[in-house]
């Protein structure tokens, strides 16, 4: 569904915009529960039960609001569940065994220059104007982000976060292909997605070794809060914000959220950042607000 004219009104935009809002804020706190989380959990038992949990959610909403269960566009729903769940949800999972919050969520947010990446090969589209220093300060904050000078464990984390920014890059450009044109489409597609996203996390669960899951209250509440805020809710306020607002506004969210997530770590975990992982998270914060608000200000 594109935004039209008269969807650009202050007040059709108020609904997307706080929507927006208690996404950022939902997000970027969670990757300091998720971080906590995964002090008494593997990283592959802890993908599958946020995902598997997260899913019955969703069906017993379609359910009580009487959307058709059966799934629409199957094929382009399941790629968008294979880069939009397992490999986002995997992939920051398994960063954040060894990596710091905030550090994974800037890494991991770097989506909307994987966006540009993607968009030269696939979608026929070339860097333009600002988008050149944009990603010029991206690439050198990365640079002292992952400081390969130090080959440690950090590193291999901070890879991993910044392949979970890619794969959901991709899914960006997938759901955007995918007509959605409703509220049922849009809670259909999100359910779907992430079932078909689960099941591979689930069969890795399985067959892979990890340590016994240590069930306390804590992981209890960081488990409910990311099946129902940082997977169900969240999702669906971003798959909603992408129907209704541009993409170049929709990716504010990548400023927003690893601020929230680089703050709240830092109060609650006590997580600074080297002098290197913070020039480098401000050069790819610079980098992610010139893209935002230089596209946003050509939008009619």
């Amino acid at each position: 569904m594109n935004v039209s004219a008269a969807d650009s009104h202050p007040r059709a935009l108020s609904g997307p915009l706080i929507a927006f809002a208690l996404m950022a804020l939902l997000w970027g706190y969670n990757w300091v529960v998720m971080k906590v989380a995964m002090r008494y959990c593997g990283p592959l038992d802890f993908a599958a039960l946020r995902g598997g949990f997260g899913v019955l959610l969703l069906f017993g909403v379609l359910i009580v609001l009487r959307v058709p269960l059966k799934p629409r566009h199957v094929g382009m729903t399941i790629a968008l569940g294979l880069f939009q769940t397992t490999g986002f949800v995997g992939l920051i999972s398994w960063s954040l065994t060894a990596g710091a919050a905030g550090k994974s969520a800037v890494l991991a947010y770097t989506m909307p220059f994987w966006m540009i990446a993607f968009g030269w090969p696939f979608l026929d589209e070339r860097l333009r104007g600002w988008q050149w220093p944009a990603v010029g300060f991206a690439l050198a904050g990365l640079v002292l982000v992952l400081e390969p000078w130090n080959s440690d464990a950090t590193l291999a984390s901070s890879v991993l976060a910044l392949a979970a920014g890619a794969s959901w890059g991709v899914s960006v450009i997938i759901f955007k292909k995918i007509p959605v044109e409703s509220r049922d489409d849009l809670l259909s597609t999100t359910t779907w997605q992430m079932f078909y996203g689960v099941v591979p996390l689930i069969g890795a669960a399985l067959v892979v070794p990890e340590r016994p899951i240590e069930w306390n209250g804590t992981f209890e509440v960081a488990l409910v809060f990311n099946i129902v805020a940082g997977m169900a809710v969240a999702t669906l306020l971003w798959l909603y914000i992408l129907q209704r607002l541009p993409a170049t506004i929709s990716s504010l969210s990548s400023l927003v959220v690893p601020i929230v997530g680089v703050l709240a770590a830092w109060l609650q975990l006590g997580e600074r950042p080297s002098a290197a992982e913070g020039a480098g998270m401000a050069l790819i914060l610079a980098g992610l607000a010139l893209l935002a608000f230089r596209e946003r200000g050509t939008q009619p």
